[in-house]
Order: structure tokens, then C-alpha cells, then sequence
């Protein structure tokens, strides 16, 4: 695909992930001139495959992301790859810059940039994340059931994950680390038979196999096959800053998010948002979802720009001709 740009398009898409891919195909299928700038740094490039995707499951994040550039290029949609450093109002939309120099401009934009995961300062988990250092269930239980596992209070829904993996496995067990867990929660772990293991967790136990357990400050090994961890989710979003647009912390707690209504319509006119930038706990499915309805909107916004300059252009004929 080239990499050869045009001096502008009706919609920039930035991020190349489920969401901005399939804004893409839905724009590229209305005939809009599309360009999507994808960083090269998805999300989910460490886990094994997607799941819960119909249709797709277990699929691998790198295929099904080469699926949708192929789709979307089907349709004569343009995908490169670069890092936006900037976004710019100017007479016609949007000035995007590049971090390699290059400049676009764009009449409307959709944002499809993801987040960062900011993990617990834990030796190993950074190592193994995505593998058997997990926090969805619905993304990686079903790998673990019957399985050990650990839950780390990393975050204000630990507690809760570990409600949900008890789901899948009877051996869970929950630790406390630098956040005991309430009274409330306290009550919900042991109801549930969740051991809780209270003492700071300072690494992991990692063997040729993957994880085996979990090293408290005590030098007690709590065996394991798999921990779970809530990391804060940070949105990619810097490049907005000279738009007015910012990421602000989420109501849940669980990380900053750039805020958008259902549509995907930001505070600022012309700018959309869809996926993880917007909505944190998306998957893939339900990314994918929001940028093929943002990107419905742009159209429709486009579409009645121009409805309206050709109902100009057509009053000024008609007044030239009387």
C-alpha cells in the first residue's frame, strides 16, 4: 500500500486498530477519500488471538488487523504508517502532522488512536502481559480456566475482576498488595471462597513455561498460573492538545479517556472519536462497532456540508439568470 500521500481527504482516521479500520471501510464504501495514519502499536500485540469476535475468534491481532487494511484498500482507501504529533484547525478542516514531516489535511477526523496500559510496578508483569498476566475475562478466561489464579488489587475494579474470574476457575485468590480491600469486599472475596493473601507482592515467579507464582515482600511463593492485574488506561490523545481537545479522567476511575457523546462526536465540530480512545473496556467487537458508526455520521455531516453549498451555488445561478 502506498505511502504516498494526498494534499488532503474528506476524513484523516488516526489509529489503524478495529475502530479506525472500520470507520475506514465504511467511509472508503461511501466513496470519501480516506487516509488512515496508524502508529504501529496496537494494544493487544502481545495476546495470542482475539476472542469473542463472531466470526473470528482466536484470530491473531496482527491478522485481523492485515485483513481490514486489505479491506479497506479494496475500496480505495489509503493506509501508512506514522505517528500524528499534531492536529491544526485551518480554513478548509484540519492540518495532521506527522512525526517524519509530512502534513494532510483532512476535512473531517476521526480519532481511533487506543490507549496505553500503565501496568503495576511489579517485576514480570510487564513481561508477561498479555500472556498469563491478564485483566479481561471475557478476552482470556477461557485460556485459564480451571487454572490457579491470582488477582493483584491494582486498580477500583480488582475486586470485582476477581468476582468475575471466579466465574471460571474454583482456585482464586486475591491479593491485597498496597490496597486491602474493604469491609464490603472483604465479605464478597469470602463468600465466594477467594483466599485473600494480604502482604506487598514484589515479583513474579517466572519459569520456562510462563508464570508459576507470586513473591510476597516476605519471600512467601504463592502458586499460580495466571494473575490478574487492573492496569490504568491511559487515551493516546496528546496530539489534540491544540484543538482544545484533551484526555480527562474517566467517571469509572479506571484511567483518562477523550469524552465523546454515543455518535462519537466531540466538543470539538469535526472531530470523532471511536474505540479504546473513547471508551475504555471496549473490545475489539465493540470498537470495531463504534467506528463504523462514527464514521456514518461523518458521512452524513460531509454529505449535508455539501448539500448545502450546492443549494448556494444553485441560488446564485438561478439569481444570475433572472
Amino acid at each position: 500500500m502506498s505511502d504516498q500521500l494526498m494534499d488532503g481527504y474528506d476524513v484523516v482516521v488516526i489509529g489503524g486498530g478495529a475502530a479506525g479500520l472500520n470507520g475506514a471501510l465504511v467511509l472508503a464504501r461511501s466513496r470519501r477519500s480516506v487516509l488512515v495514519i496508524d502508529a504501529g502499536a496496537p494494544r493487544n500485540r502481545p495476546a495470542q488471538g482475539v476472542h469473542g469476535l463472531l466470526g473470528h475468534d482466536g484470530i491473531p491481532p496482527a491478522e485481523l488487523i492485515e485483513r481490514g487494511q486489505v479491506e479497506v484498500h479494496r475500496y480505495g482507501g489509503q493506509v501508512v504508517t506514522g505517528e500524528v504529533t499534531a492536529v491544526a484547525r485551518d480554513e478548509d478542516g484540519f492540518m495532521v502532522a506527522l512525526a517524519d514531516g509530512r502534513s494532510v489535511r483532512a476535512r473531517r477526523l476521526l480519532v481511533a488512536s487506543g490507549l496505553v496500559d500503565e501496568l503495576p510496578a511489579v517485576p514480570g508483569v510487564r513481561e508477561r502481559w498479555g500472556r498469563d498476566v491478564i485483566h479481561c475475562p471475557y478476552c482470556h478466561g477461557w485460556e485459564v480456566r480451571d487454572q490457579a489464579i491470582g488477582v493483584l488489587a491494582s486498580g477500583p475494579m480488582s475486586s470485582h475482576q476477581a468476582l468475575l474470574f471466579r466465574q471460571l476457575t474454583d482456585d482464586v485468590v486475591y491479593f491485597s498488595h498496597t490496597t486491602p480491600p474493604n469491609d464490603e469486599q472483604a465479605e464478597q472475596l469470602a463468600a465466594r471462597g477467594i483466599r485473600l493473601i494480604e502482604g506487598e507482592v514484589i515479583s513474579l515467579e517466572i519459569e520456562e513455561d510462563g508464570l508459576t507464582g507470586v513473591r510476597l515482600a516476605d519471600g512467601t511463593v504463592i502458586a499460580c498460573r495466571a494473575l490478574v492485574v487492573a492496569p490504568r488506561m491511559v487515551a493516546r490523545a496528546r496530539f489534540l492538545a491544540d484543538l482544545g481537545l484533551k484526555a480527562t479522567e474517566h467517571l469509572s476511575g479506571l484511567g483518562e479517556h477523550i469524552p465523546a457523546d454515543p455518535a462519537g462526536g466531540t466538543d470539538v465540530p469535526g472531530v470523532w472519536a471511536a474505540g479504546n480512545v473513547t471508551d475504555l473496556t471496549a473490545q475489539v467487537g465493540a470498537s470495531a462497532a463504534a467506528g463504523a458508526f462514527a464514521a456514518a455520521q461523518i458521512n452524513a455531516d460531509l454529505v449535508a456540508e455539501e448539500t448545502r453549498r450546492a443549494i448556494e451555488a444553485y441560488q446564485d445561478m438561478s439569481s444570475a439568470v433572472s
